[in-house]
């Protein structure tokens, strides 16, 4: 169970990188229409590389979380991490309160 929790979670992973990654790609190309000179389509290309990279690192920080969470997970002891697929969501739904009336007095509602 775990194991297909951790291979979701690392496909996940990989298409996020995969999309930033190709918004890199397409930001580089406007910017570099937008340049007039060969040093700002240098720059762009250097954006487009950087951003890239940071993609990767971040995919491989997921990857690396999503094991140790497996691990976590198969030695019994449960630690809340932050992140994608940490379950600290909290959810709170509203509690009905029952109002009671005193005999047939509408007014006994305390208003």
């Amino acid at each position: 169970m775990q194991a297909a929790k951790e291979k979701a979670s690392n496909v996940a992973a990989s298409a996020v990188a995969g999309a930033e990654k190709t918004k890199a790609t397409v930001q580089e190309k406007v910017d570099k229409m937008k340049a007039h000179d060969q040093a700002d389509k240098a720059a762009a290309e250097q954006r487009k590389e950087e951003r890239k990279q940071e993609a990767e690192a971040k995919k491989e920080i997921r990857k690396d979380e999503n094991a140790e969470a497996r691990a976590t997970a198969q030695s019994g002891v449960h630690h809340a991490t932050a992140g994608y697929g940490s379950g600290n969501t909290v959810t709170r739904t509203p509690v009905a309160r029952e109002r009671t009336v005193e005999g047939n007095n509408p007014t006994a509602y305390g208003a």
